[in-house]
């Protein structure tokens, strides 16, 4: 937390007045700040009621029981796209596009269960293979002794490789989906009507992209891609170009996002952390066990959204039909009521896939399945090359308060000795 010691933020977040507390500013997750707020609002007022913050007015949901009765409830808690979707950022009703997220039951069921089979046992099993090469090619491609970048060169390649699989996307073209996942992710604070519609042109070209892909597909056999599987499947064949687009967005940062993140946050963390990092150089059948935590203690998404279908009641708060509803993932994940000592990274922790970074319910991660297995193997291949990865300097945060991220980690790989 910049210079200050923990108990010294901690001070700080507790001195400022509930009503100031915004978590909707993005500055705090891109200077690492928001950590003393959301242990504020857990103690001192869990479901907090924010009026003309920087993204109007909106609950903060932030002990995990509580984020869990949202998440779980869609029959009061809706998250269609037409009241505002998943997002904290409202963004204007003509780029709210639907999507099986931002849909609920029927709808929502019918969509995802068109895609799901990208992600079933026999299909992850088939897959294993190719992330495995991949993971070993990225790897034994890295400078040693030399300083670079480890978002680019390996959080972002790898998920985007393997992101260009799951949509048997051209090869050559992949750093595209990179680009638009990032384009889709970042969204003006200030509601800026310029800045809205440059990021729509940006998704409308990502849209006549795989409008391209989508007809060479659709009268052809069902392939056993993404996209072929939207395009031969029935709940999802006579889309509107704009649902293709909504449900496009979902796949690309649900695939890109949370995982080259997680890949990203889990070095950095060994780094931190070097007696976790030398319990799992010691003992790699902790792998599983740390990814999970790794995935916990980054928590990829900071939040999911939710807006009232009904006037309701929520820890002792009376919400009106129509408030924004943000479950805050990342503050459940840091809640002492339900994990045991949840501030410290501990790879062999009990428990350790029991948090909400996949959410929970029926929004729960179509991919979490998949996002685990590519940080399962990446660390089994570089604990196999690297006796250590170092972080040589301060990474850099993505300035959003919805995908929880870095835009670039400085790393250097130690030469081995003579």
């Amino acid at each position: 937390m910049n210079a200050l010691t923990k108990s010294e933020a901690q001070g700080l977040a507790d001195s400022v007045p509930l009503s100031q507390i915004d978590l909707s500013d993005a500055s705090l997750f891109q200077n690492d700040t928001v950590w003393p707020y959301l242990a504020r609002l857990r103690r001192d007022d869990p479901v907090h009621y924010k009026e003309g913050g920087i993204q109007g007015n909106f609950w903060s949901v932030t002990r995990y029981k509580d984020i869990v009765a949202v998440d779980t409830n869609h029959q009061v808690f809706s998250s269609e796209s037409s009241l505002g979707g998943i997002t904290i950022v409202d963004a204007p009703m003509q780029m709210r596009r639907p999507s099986f997220i931002s849909m609920d039951p029927p709808k929502h069921d019918e969509q995802r269960k068109a895609v799901s089979p990208i992600v079933a046992p026999g299909n992850l099993s088939k897959l294993e293979a190719t992330i495995r090469s991949r993971a070993i090619a990225i790897l034994d491609s890295l400078p040693i002794g030399e300083t670079f970048d480890w978002v680019d060169k390996v959080s972002i390649e790898l998920t985007t490789q393997m992101l260009a699989t799951l949509f048997d996307f051209p090869f050559e073209d992949r750093r595209l989906l990179t680009y638009w996942s990032d384009t889709a992710t970042t969204t003006p604070q200030d509601g800026n009507a310029e800045a809205w519609a440059r990021r729509d042109t940006v998704l409308q070209e990502c849209l006549a992209y795989f409008t391209r892909l989508w007809n060479q597909r659709v009268n052809a056999e069902p392939g056993n891609d993404l996209i072929s599987m939207l395009a031969h499947a029935p709940a999802t064949r006579n889309m509107t170009p704009q649902a293709f687009l909504g449900n496009l967005v979902l796949l690309i940062v649900g695939g890109n996002d949370t995982t080259r993140n997680s890949i990203s946050g889990g070095l950095l963390f060994m780094n931190q952390n070097p007696d976790q990092y030398a319990k799992l150089r010691a003992n790699r059948e902790l792998i599983p066990s740390a990814v999970s935590e790794i995935i916990r203690y980054q928590t990829p998404l900071s939040h999911m959204r939710r807006t009232a279908l009904v006037d309701t009641e929520l820890g002792g708060k009376q919400i009106r039909k129509g408030d924004k509803v943000v479950m805050w993932y990342i503050s459940g994940n840091r809640d002492a009521e339900v994990i045991d000592n949840p501030d410290a990274f501990i790879i062999d922790r009990p428990r350790a896939r029991q948090h909400l970074s996949f959410g929970f319910g029926i929004h729960r991660c179509v991919g979490n399945r998949l996002a685990e297995m590519q940080l399962q193997i990446l660390w089994e291949e570089a604990l196999k090359r690297f006796p250590a990865i170092e972080v040589v300097g301060e990474p850099q945060r993505v300035a959003s308060a919805f995908v929880h991220g870095f835009s670039s980690m400085p790393v250097r790989i130690p030469a081995r000795a003579a």
